[in-house]
């Protein structure tokens, strides 16, 4: 039922509020105890007061849609009510209607300030010279607790614009945040997989002599190929609305895959892993240092003898990969602690290991990338939850 009366349109809803205030108005036992101001006699209900009444409350239905408008029809019946002294319920209408009006008001809000308050004057004059004895004192507090009701008003329109700007920039803030994670998933998967395809398929050029090592070439081509489409399908799979929890995720029991593939590409690589697997986001975060490190040996040290350690323990993984490489070339700006090592030729962008660097540290991690004597080496400490 609430559902159903939320879904209705609002000047519908409005409409049953401005029924069911006129409706009071028209009560007889509810009589004489409506809003006053100037302290006239009290008129017996006729068929006048219901013109009043519907002029009063009926155009509460349109208070939101056309708040100025509302305004001027209620103000006009309230100041009908209050001459002719009906003083009915339905001049509680008023004080709804300027609250309505500065919550919703686009345009001219001043201006309908100005012109209300301009209009109370021969209001209060007319009661005046119709032998009112509110007084000036009376006067002036009735305007400002109608005052009061513009400054409720305006209040809430501040606090559901306060409201709108917040849900903006968080909508907005999690978009960047989105593209920045996407970003950093297709860098990681594809930048891996097409370095390892263009360096077995610079490899094969040289193997066209021995057909049985061209095969193999070959065939390490098209694995790594077909990994990179797989592991596409699975980020498609994530962006995809109707994913579920069946997708698989990187993890550290993949790490001996990764390794073997870059070993067939050409790169020599030494590999120790200990203890048990650990939560899934830490494994996965530990599995993009290794193919990041991996990926960027392939690049720029090719064929020079890699090292990687994974141990988990202590709450934490731990990850090592070191490259050793005399004439090593490293992304610009990644090299830390010190610079980069002798022989080293700066060059790239340096994004896989920043996007590195931010994955680790929502984890909660360090991380660290720098130049070593002959070499380069990446490490890692991510917590660990329970294990996997």
């Amino acid at each position: 039922m609430i559902d159903h009366w939320r879904r209705l349109d609002v000047t519908v809803r409005d409409l049953a509020f401005a029924l069911l205030l006129a409706g009071l108005a028209l009560i007889p036992a509810l009589g004489g105890y409506g809003t006053q101001v100037g302290d006239l006699p009290t008129r017996p209900m006729d068929a006048l007061a219901i013109v009043v009444v519907a002029v009063e409350c009926l155009p509460l239905a349109v208070r939101r849609r056309w708040p100025a408008g509302c305004l001027a029809l209620v103000s006009l019946g309230f100041a009908a009510d209050q001459l002719w002294g009906y003083h009915t319920v339905s001049g509680s209408a008023l004080p709804i209607a300027l609250l309505s009006a500065a919550a919703h008001l686009d345009r001219f809000r001043w201006t309908t300030v100005a012109v209300a308050s301009a209009a109370y004057v021969p209001l209060a004059i007319a009661l005046a010279r119709h032998g009112s004895t509110e007084g000036v004192t009376g006067f002036v507090t009735f305007y400002l607790a109608l005052a009061l009701a513009w400054g409720i008003g305006a209040w809430l329109r501040q606090s559901r614009a306060a409201e709108a700007r917040e849900r903006r920039f968080v909508a907005e803030s999690t978009r960047t945040t989105e593209r920045t994670r996407i970003a950093r998933e297709l860098h990681d998967v594809v930048t891996h997989h097409v370095t390892a395809m263009v360096v077995q398929t610079e490899a094969a050029r040289y193997l066209t002599a021995a057909p049985e090592r061209l095969d193999q070439a070959l065939t390490a081509i098209t694995d790594t190929g077909r990994l990179a489409i797989a592991d596409l399908r699975q980020l498609l799979d994530l962006l995809n609305p109707d994913y579920g929890s069946g997708s698989r995720t990187p993890t550290a029991g993949s790490l001996l895959t990764l390794v073997e593939q870059t070993r067939r590409a050409g790169q020599p690589v030494e590999f120790t892993e200990d203890g048990e697997p650990a939560d899934e986001a830490a494994e996965a975060a530990a599995y993009r240092v290794v193919q990041e490190a991996l990926t960027n040996a392939l690049k720029y040290a090719h064929g020079c003898r890699t090292e990687v350690r994974v141990r988990r323990g202590d709450g934490d993984i731990f990850v090592e990969v070191a490259t050793d490489a005399p004439k090593l070339s490293v992304p610009s700006g990644s090299v830390e602690n010190g610079g980069a090592p002798a022989g080293v030729s700066v060059g790239g962008s340096g994004r896989g290991l920043a996007g590195l660097r931010a994955r680790v540290d929502a984890l909660g991690g360090e991380f660290t990338s720098g130049g070593r004597d002959g070499g380069f080496v990446v490490r890692a400490r991510i917590p660990s939850g329970r294990p996997a």
